[in-house]
């Protein structure tokens, strides 16, 4: 949580110096992203939104790869064709982070039905935030879900705000949970904000899911803290003093490290220790991505096509030919 909530600063603020074009936060909602990814296994498939790099830091994605995939270098798995934190690791079992809300729902029921089919001891966890939810494909996948049975966690960051919506603008039911037993789906609603309480609730999620063949529905409610994202001033539709309080007084991160500070588990040297080590690894990854050549061209036509159609090398002719004419426009470290 600390290496998020670290990351999340330096990042955010390599933006504003306008290193790279934009970036989104996790602040305030750690606790969702680090405990449920403690509690799957690595067999286990992610369909992410976009504010869940949590998991992935759980599941080993470096410091290097987060700056790679958000300056879009050579190094990046997306080869520099999304936009910054639109992460996706093979490896990982993380599926590329789409902008479209929502869309990952009934994908990621479609690939737990297909575990499933193949007998396998291993379950699919998706993430969305409450805005997600009014969305037709957030019913279409839990319908789906309930009908075929299939083992696959959703997690709703009911984090008050779907961009500059608040919930109350979006529905009237009690929350997200009573949607989900609406559908047939096993659900339930935790507080988002204690890492216990998550890592409790998807750990028995994960059990029911894989053994028993069926889907669950967790509601985690928490608070947005930060900005919907680098585009967003969320103080011009919420209070300040509103955004404060969360942040000070129900922070998932300090609440966890009083618990283990109070078993003696954790001191203030280890945390000073910790932050400053962290930090560091952090601005070392901008340091060497921004000095990592970007993808060439040619990249942008491929990986779609087994071979290239006529209408894309004709495109890629033409942009050849426009970047010969204005080489002024174009970004000098990308190789043509």
């Amino acid at each position: 949580m600390v290496t998020l909530q670290t990351m999340d600063t330096i990042f955010y603020e390599a933006q504003r110096q306008g290193r790279i074009s934009f970036y989104v936060t996790t602040i305030g909602e750690e606790a969702i992203n680090i405990a449920s990814a403690a509690a799957v296994t690595s067999d286990d498939f992610v369909f992410p939104q976009y504010r869940e790099p949590g998991v992935l830091i759980w599941r080993g994605f470096t410091p290097q790869e987060f700056a790679s995939q958000c300056f879009g270098n050579r190094a990046d798995y997306g080869k520099g064709r999304q936009m910054p934190i639109h992460y996706g690791s093979n490896k990982h079992k993380y599926f590329t982070v789409s902008s479209t809300i929502a869309t990952q729902i009934p994908q990621a029921v479609g690939a737990a039905y297909s575990l499933k089919m193949d007998k396998k001891d291993a379950c699919v966890v998706t993430y969305f935030g409450d805005g997600g939810t009014s969305e037709g494909d957030f019913h279409a996948g839990l319908n789906f879900a309930a009908v075929t049975e299939a083992p696959v966690i959703f997690i709703c960051r009911n984090n008050g705000w779907a961009i500059s919506t608040p919930t109350s603008d979006q529905f009237r039911s009690d929350g997200i949970a009573v949607r989900g037993q609406a559908y047939g789906v096993r659900s339930i609603r935790v507080d988002g904000n204690d890492a216990l309480a998550m890592y409790s609730a998807v750990h028995t999620a994960r059990k029911m899911a894989v053994n028993e063949h069926r889907p669950i529905l967790i509601e985690a409610v928490t608070y947005r803290v930060g900005h919907h994202s680098t585009s967003d001033d969320s103080t011009k539709y919420r209070p300040a003093d509103e955004i404060e309080w969360w942040r000070m007084a129900r922070d998932p991160v300090t609440r966890f490290r009083k618990w283990i500070e109070s078993n003696g588990w954790w001191s203030g040297e280890a945390e000073t220790q910790l932050r400053s080590s962290i930090r560091s690894q952090l601005l070392l990854a901008i340091q060497m991505a921004e000095k990592v050549e970007k993808p060439p061209v040619k990249e942008l036509f491929t990986d779609v096509y087994d071979d290239l159609p006529s209408n894309l090398r004709e495109q890629e002719k033409l942009l050849r030919e426009t970047i010969s004419r204005h080489p002024q426009d174009y970004p000098a470290d990308v190789p043509h």
